[in-house]
């Protein structure tokens, strides 16, 4: 047998596996989900070897996923770690024999102090399927592993109920994506959904801001200075009543003026976009990529600048 024809069959009884798997899905799936979602505790995902490592993956993701849980390996519980478990939690075992020795082993204690038990298995009159509220089947006949032996089909099965039960609760509970970006404050979508404007821009002294009376060449100077490529331009009052980019410059340089002495009221962009402090920096940059532009300004109700940023900033906080 080829590699390829190889990887091909393993694909193939995985595939029909999972099939078999969604197909056979029954009441007992809505009763472990019901009961997870009653948990006034945590979910604690308990498992040995390649259904240890499978359960880790399910643990993490029910907690990223909204409904608070970790893993616990049996092994370790035995030996000191089963205090991590409170009557208030639920376990999720899974054991493809439903006999494992160290999960097993766990079972009288996990009865003892009224911890309810949903077992993820392949065999229901084992140890761990009797000893469940509920038990949740597999049905998995045959391993990819031509020996029949190595946890191949069996852990992919495992793999994707737990995702369907994550998913489930997830659904349930009404989990959204804003939620999902608190349990990731440091990745990618968290940024991008919970670092607002305000958190990112330049404000006070930094804010590049010229009178409508200034000439061009003070405007030039601001931009400069300030190293945003944009500065606005502020009325009497102080409210913004244009800006002035280094689009808007290119522009300029193509007329024949004096920037010693073009005001910058003449060659401003009147108005500008602007966007609100306690908008989200992932709003502020749908609004520079609608608007082709670079920089914009942060404004109060009063029309007045706050706040500037600019692409550059968005692509530093990790928002781009």
């Amino acid at each position: 047998m080829t590699y390829l024809s190889s990887a091909k069959q393993t694909f193939s009884i995985q595939t029909d596996a999972l099939q078999s798997l969604a197909n056979n899905l029954d009441s007992s799936f809505t009763e472990a989900c019901d009961l997870l979602l009653q948990c006034k505790g945590k979910v604690v995902v308990c498992g040995m070897g390649k259904s240890g490592h499978i359960g880790n993956k399910i643990a993490a993701t029910l907690a990223s996923t909204g409904t608070p849980s970790f893993f616990m390996h049996p092994g370790e519980a035995n030996h000191g770690d089963f205090g991590m478990l409170s009557p208030n939690d639920v376990l999720i075992g899974i054991s493809n024999s439903g006999e494992t020795a160290e999960l097993v082993g766990l079972l009288p204690s996990i009865k003892r102090i009224g911890v309810p038990i949903v077992a993820i298995t392949n065999n229901a009159k084992s140890s761990l399927a009797q000893a469940s509220a509920v038990s949740l089947l597999l049905g998995v006949t045959k391993e990819a592993c031509s020996l029949g032996l190595a946890p191949t089909t069996s852990t992919t099965a495992t793999l994707v109920l737990g995702d369907a039960i994550a998913v489930a609760l997830l659904e349930a509970k009404g989990f959204t994506a804003e939620d999902f970006a608190f349990s990731h404050p440091g990745g990618a979508l968290g940024k991008r959904l919970l670092l607002t404007v305000n958190d990112i821009m330049a404000s006070g002294d930094d804010i590049p801001l010229v009178s409508q009376n200034d000439s061009l060449k003070q405007a030039l100077l601001e931009i400069s200075s300030k190293g945003l490529g944009i500065t606005g331009i502020t009325n009497e009052q102080n409210t913004l009543v244009g800006i002035f980019s280094d689009g808007d410059l290119r522009r300029t340089l193509n007329s024949p003026i004096d920037i010693q002495t073009t005001s910058i009221q003449s060659v401003m962009t009147k108005g500008g976009v602007h966007i609100n402090a306690n908008a989200l920096a992932i709003d502020a940059l749908n609004l520079m990529q609608s608007k082709r532009i670079s920089a914009l300004f942060v404004v109060n109700e009063e029309n007045q600048a706050v706040g500037a940023l600019n692409m550059y900033m968005l692509l530093k906080a990790g928002v781009v």
